[in-house]
């Protein structure tokens, strides 16, 4: 059975001039080896490369006084195999996949290996068919998603810690203030000011609003001196 690829395309929100690449990168060897015609191998060995390039180039602009050796380690959690698996989950890749009948039958829709190769493959078809700024847009999405987590759960505790400072003088008021946005739609940073009495204590910025605030807050108590 074909996989539905304009329900894909709309998946991952791009449109393929030749859809042919898209149905080569989801089609695994063992359905090829059934069926004959090409196979996503090779496209998962460009898009490997590509993803690469692209994540980093994002650690690089994004994190200016990280060492290379972090900027390395950011890079490899972000394109391993459980980060790859969990972004095709998102799209449900494996719902597309062309496979022949001994992986269906064992699983090979779930399996990360499967599922995380067909990833990189499908970067690299929108590559070809569309060009880096294409493949960018495709992989900074997830990119993106996955370190704005990172850095929610690293920050959690800013306000909750701060908040409960603030509640040991009931006269004090806190207030978190949006003072700008920046940046493409897709890509926005959005600035934070947290006032106490109307002066600010903290500042900081993040991809939502949310990750803003907490950066702001975890200003805020370094001042304070409670963290450094």
């Amino acid at each position: 059975m074909k996989p539905n690829i304009k329900e894909f395309q709309e998946k991952i929100n791009y449109k393929f001039k030749n859809e042919d690449l898209l149905i080569t990168a989801l089609t695994h060897s063992s359905y090829a080896n059934e069926c004959g015609g090409l196979y996503n191998e090779r496209l998962e060995f460009l898009g490997d490369s590509v993803l690469g390039f692209i994540t980093a180039e994002y650690f690089f602009s994004h994190r200016k006084t990280v060492p290379e050796g972090e900027l390395t380690r950011l890079r490899a959690v972000t394109v391993c195999e459980k980060s790859l698996f969990g972004f095709a989950k998102e799209i449900d890749l494996g719902n597309y996949i062309l496979l022949g009948k001994g992986e269906m039958n064992t699983g090979g829709r779930e399996r990360p290996s499967i599922l995380s190769d067909a990833f990189e493959a499908v970067i690299a078809a929108i590559y070809l068919d569309g060009g880096m700024d294409s493949a960018k847009e495709f992989v900074l999405r997830f990119v993106r998603e996955a370190q704005g987590h990172k850095n929610e759960v690293a920050f959690r505790d800013h306000k909750t810690v701060l908040q409960e400072i603030i509640q040991r003088n009931p006269e004090e008021k806190l207030e978190y203030v949006l003072v700008g946005e920046s940046g493409p739609a897709h890509d926005k940073i959005f600035e934070v000011e947290i006032h106490l009495n109307s002066n600010c204590i903290g500042r900081g910025s993040g991809h939502s609003k949310k990750l803003a605030e907490q950066a702001a807050a975890g200003e805020a108590l370094k001042l304070m001196g409670v963290e450094k």
